[in-house]
């Protein structure tokens, strides 16, 4: 017959056993989705600036957001912030593509190699 002090060994993440990450529960991912969303919505306020600041996966952001950006990573485990900064710039090629700014529309293109007349 098992006792609940026998039940809490077999499982850590109960009350009774070991810890569990903060970061992984309810307040803590709160915390982190807040901090993430106050980042994003900074990026996207300052976006007439020019960015100076280098985030992970290839982020660029303004100085302004410096601040924002250090809460948001103290807030949230590496690997959310990277997951996070891939979806964000996805989601701005995406937006890039299908803008109706004839100017700004399409892949970021590159200078051409020159080409030799025959």
């Amino acid at each position: 017959m098992s006792t609940a002090a026998d039940d809490d060994a077999d499982f850590p993440h109960s009350s009774g056993g070991g810890s569990v990450m903060p970061d992984v529960l309810a307040k803590g991912r709160e915390a982190c989705y807040k901090a993430r969303d106050a980042f994003y919505a900074c990026v996207e306020k300052h976006a007439d600036k020019k960015p100076t600041e280098i985030a992970t996966m290839g982020l660029l952001y303004p100085a302004d957001c410096k601040k924002s950006r250090s809460n948001f990573v103290s807030n949230c485990r590496p690997a959310w912030v990277k997951h996070f900064d891939r979806q964000y710039c996805a989601k701005k090629r995406v937006q890039r593509l299908l803008d109706g700014d004839e100017d700004r529309r399409g892949p970021i293109s590159l200078p051409q190699p020159y080409t030799f007349k025959q």
